[in-house]
């Protein structure tokens, strides 16, 4: 319960109405006839809806909102308190040590992992970092400005080949001080196995980072390894808008020692003991970190998110995400022309995953079918390359000639051309009726292959298919 308010009341996914969980489930789409339905979003690696426990304390919280710190009214003192607060509860939600690792307050998981790129670059400047081929864009630029990447290869399954990352390991003992990968592919949906990774990161004497951004909405996560030294990992990021509380927020956990010295990466007031002149003093962390005043909105809708999958129990929603996701993949396996790719298996205990599922269609250009099922069955899913262009080229086989002209084609503009998939991926409040109107959608594009561009048009200026005709309420 939050100390703060008494809004935030446990979800429990095993209501009859999952939708009900979160803010818009009852939004009707427009349709390309003219009609309505109901919107089904299976959109969710991109962003989730707010869940109504977040948005109720954000209510909350708005109506005493103040600018935190250094206020001497109410409304300052809350906030500052409500402020604080969220920090130890984000922290608790993924099993940060308080005594070793700090808090910050960042915009999202890419501002975490810039800021955190710059942090560490001094000490990075001229060495390797293990990384994987499957990563976010957000988890590969950033490292490139100072250090070698090297990339583990992917599996079959569209996981991390932790056979590859260990000889990488090995390989260079001594030069790697990073290993920086993801938590759950958002291509994939694969579940990395993280305290192996980082037992074999800290056997070298190397430092491990994890982009959870895919991985806390739908698993536990503890950083401490369980109680096991060389399982922890040491640093974090994710966003609040990839766990239900989509207003501005994310954060960035790392040892607190790491952060007492050196400037920060971004200067201005509220980082600062005393400034002269000609000289700084910086705070300590978390406060060195978070110049500026913070979206501390965003911090009550990121604590009260990660209250709500606490108290419902991520292994219930994990349990909940499986069925949907094996219904999702026999159904797609079932149709013909549908290829899958990553682990197109059902998930086991063994092979386990988040709800992310990509595919493609025979015949059908990924941006089509995308257009199709929102058009035509208000079904929301992405399509493209994900931020993650050099392991969907991996996914899709191409060439290293047919990569260039994929290059090529990307920076003159002709964006129709450009391969990719289709992603569906599910959240906590999604139902088996939203997963059967999907395939309901795929199976009608796959039965007439031909037939949907007759009814849709590629818009170079909005880079996506659009219909030939579009409905005034649209």
């Amino acid at each position: 319960m939050c100390p703060h308010c008494s809004t935030c009341s446990p979800i429990e996914v095993s209501r009859p109405e999952p939708t009900h969980l979160v803010v818009g489930a009852d939004v009707l789409s427009p349709l390309r006839d003219g009609g309505e339905r109901r919107y089904v979003n299976l959109d969710n690696a991109a962003t989730t809806p707010p869940l109504r426990a977040v948005a109720a304390a954000v209510d909350e919280f708005v109506a005493r909102a103040a600018s935190v710190h250094r206020g001497s009214g109410y409304k300052s003192r809350y906030a500052t308190q409500a402020y604080e607060s969220a920090r130890d509860e984000v922290a608790a939600f993924v099993g940060a040590d308080p005594a070793h690792h700090t808090v910050i307050f960042t915009g999202n998981t890419t501002d975490a992992i810039n800021r955190l790129s710059r942090r560490l670059a001094p000490e990075l400047k001229g060495t390797v970092i293990v990384s994987t081929l499957l990563e976010h864009h957000a988890n590969d630029l950033p490292w490139r400005r100072d250090a070698e990447i090297v990339r583990a290869r992917p599996t079959a399954e569209g996981g991390i080949d932790l056979d590859h990352l260990a000889w990488l390991l090995q390989k260079y003992r001594g030069r790697c001080k990073l290993v920086a990968l993801t938590g759950a592919s958002n291509v994939t949906g694969a579940i990395t196995d993280l305290r192996t990774v980082a037992r074999l990161a800290h056997s070298v004497g190397a430092e491990v980072f994890v982009d959870a951004a895919q991985l806390v909405p739908h698993r536990r996560v503890d950083m401490s390894g369980g109680g096991d030294p060389e399982a922890r990992i040491d640093y974090l990021a994710f966003s609040a808008h990839k766990m239900y509380a989509p207003y501005g927020a994310g954060a960035l956990i790392a040892p607190r020692a790491h952060l007492e010295d050196g400037e920060p990466p971004i200067a201005g007031g509220g980082a600062v003991l005393a400034v002269d002149i000609d000289a700084v003093h910086w705070a300590p962390p978390p406060a060195r970190e978070e110049a500026g005043t913070p979206n501390a909105v965003g911090v009550i809708a990121m604590a009260a998110a990660a209250r709500a999958l606490m108290e419902t129990g991520l292994e219930a929603i994990a349990e909940h995400e499986r069925a949907l996701t094996a219904r999702l993949l026999a159904g797609l396996r079932a149709i013909p022309g549908v290829t899958l790719y990553g682990d197109g298996r059902a998930p086991t205990a063994a092979e386990d995953r988040v709800g992310v599922v990509p595919f493609n269609v025979a015949g059908v250009p990924h941006g089509l079918v995308a257009a199709v099922l929102g058009w035509e069955r208000a079904v929301g899913v992405r399509s493209g390359c994900f931020c993650a262009h050099p392991f969907v080229k991996h996914l899709l086989g191409l060439t290293a000639e047919e990569q260039v002209q994929l290059t090529q084609a990307t920076i003159t503009g002709h964006r129709e051309e450009l391969p990719g998939l289709v992603r569906a991926s599910l959240g906590l409040y999604n139902t088996e009726e939203d997963v059967d109107l999907l395939l309901e959608g795929v199976r009608a594009i796959a039965a007439e292959p031909d037939a949907a561009a007759t009814r849709y048009r590629f818009s170079p200026a909005d880079e996506e298919y659009l219909p030939t005709t579009t409905p005034d309420h649209a």
